[in-house]
């Protein structure tokens, strides 16, 4: 990867890391579902209508949109209103790659392999520590708020195989169809449980948090991302998300005065790792030369995932 490509993906990993501490300030200025319905309004209009159709399946876009958008976002909101702090969250949300993997697994027929097993086993493992931990601190975080992220990682593990069926030639112009259908939803959640006087928030602080998630976060992101796939493997880009929590946890020490302590970062370096295990590619043999097929009658080629 050249260098700026490379301090390109370093500097998404930090918007997006740092996005949990801007959504915990927002969430002091709107309720958890108004955040999220504003956050994908902005995302998607005006956009939407600039951009033309999605060019995947509808029922794919309604099924990201439920997933991603509603239950992602609505449930991770939910578990930062309740207590979860914003650089934990960071950490856990990335779970979904585990999630994803199982429910490719189950959905789509995909082989697991002993390599994502045991990766998904050690990921797991460091998820259970960050629960050992959360019941262990008697309520200074509601197991409840560490739930409602573990489902909403879970949610997003559902969004990544809708997202993988539709296969969308355009990621940015999907994020913003998912966007779309994703709002309403959100908007009539917020106000038949939140009510119609959680709009009418407009300091300064709350709408820079919206604006931060809906245009640098969403549409930026996705946009940066979706950019960098196209010009190398997946294999040398997605690593660069795993940089995410560590954005997240430093950014939430110094913004908020968030502790991170050594449960956090031995359950941080188990997941990680896990997730690094998981999706690494095999070590292959070289390919054998013509002589060697002569001696021996077969070759080896390399495998790729």
């Amino acid at each position: 990867m050249r260098p700026r490509h490379l301090a390109l993906a370093v500097a998404l990993a930090a918007v997006w890391g740092c996005n949990f501490v801007v959504m915990q300030t927002g969430l002091r200025h709107y309720p958890p579902l108004t955040y999220a319905a504003l956050r994908f309004l902005l995302a998607a209009f005006p956009a939407v209508l600039v951009t033309g159709g999605p060019r995947v399946p509808w029922r794919w876009v309604l099924a990201t949109g439920a997933s991603l958008g509603v239950a992602q976002y609505g449930l991770l909101l939910l578990g930062m209103r309740a207590g979860m702090p914003a650089g934990l969250t960071s950490l856990v949300i990335q779970v979904q790659a585990v999630f994803t993997a199982l429910f490719a697994t189950a959905l789509l027929g995909e082989r697991l392999g002993r390599r994502r097993i045991a990766g998904t086993a050690v990921a797991f493992a460091g998820l259970g520590l960050i629960a050992a931990g959360v019941v262990a601190k008697s309520g200074a975080i509601p197991f409840g708020a560490f739930l409602l992220c573990v489902a909403s990682a879970a949610g997003w593990g559902l969004g990544n195989v809708a997202t993988r069926r539709a296969a969308p030639p355009d990621s940015l112009r999907f994020m913003v169809w998912v966007s779309a259908v994703s709002a309403p939803p959100l908007l009539a959640l917020a106000l038949a449980t939140e009510g119609a006087s959680s709009l009418g928030s407009f300091t300064v602080e709350g709408v820079g948090a919206v604006l931060y998630t809906a245009f640098l976060s969403t549409l930026g992101g996705f946009a940066v991302w979706g950019w960098l796939l196209t010009r190398y493997d997946a294999s040398l880009v997605a690593p660069y998300g795993l940089l995410v929590p560590v954005f997240g946890l430093a950014s939430a020490a110094i913004f908020t005065g968030e502790p991170v302590s050594p449960l956090t970062i031995a359950a941080g370096a188990l997941i990680l790792a896990g997730l690094l295990y998981a999706n690494a590619r095999p070590r292959t043999a070289p390919s054998a030369t013509p002589a060697d097929r002569a001696t021996t009658g077969h070759s080896r080629s390399s495998s790729e995932r």
